[in-house]
């Protein structure tokens, strides 16, 4: 898909602005634009956590010898490959919810120049963005969910291990 010049859009838009807009139009606007502040906080939100989840899922790694969590990369290897597949999910949810923030409304007013039909693609472009948004953000928190899961049983099994 070739993307879009944002110049069409704004033409699409002054031509909808030619009159001033109806209470409805600019009500379901807003709507739709505080949904999606909702999603960017929330995708936002997830971002930073799952950095910090990464970053304390990289712990038995990195720690000081004799931590109760650490790992010798040469007499547990075992341990320390399974924490860097349990930090996998994590950055899989980092990349979906980095996509989501990055996507944008597609919006192509090719072919239509009447006011009605401008803002009707418009808000479908817009209900298109947020659900495509919506839908990445919770299979990012599955993954996060899963990561967060895996980092504890590893993190189970490396104090078993020390204890035993």
């Amino acid at each position: 898909m070739t993307p879009h010049s944002f110049r069409s859009r704004l033409r699409a838009f002054q031509t909808m602005r030619g009159e001033p807009p109806e209470a409805g139009f600019i009500a379901d606007l807003e709507f739709l634009e505080n949904r999606d502040l909702d999603l960017s906080v929330r995708l936002g939100a997830m971002l930073g956590f799952n950095a910090l989840l990464i970053t304390i899922g990289t712990h038995p790694i990195s720690a000081s010898p004799g931590a109760p969590l650490s790992l010798d990369a040469s007499t547990q290897p075992t341990l320390v490959f399974a924490n860097l597949v349990a930090l996998a999910p994590l950055v899989v949810s980092c990349f979906l919810a980095l996509r989501a923030m990055l996507l944008g409304e597609e919006f192509d007013a090719e072919g239509l120049d009447n006011d009605a039909a401008l803002r009707q693609r418009l808000f479908a472009s817009f209900i298109h963005s947020i659900d495509a948004q919506a839908q990445l953000l919770r299979h990012a928190i599955r993954w996060t969910i899963a990561g967060g899961a895996l980092n504890l049983m590893v993190w189970a099994a490396i104090l078993l291990e020390k204890m035993g």
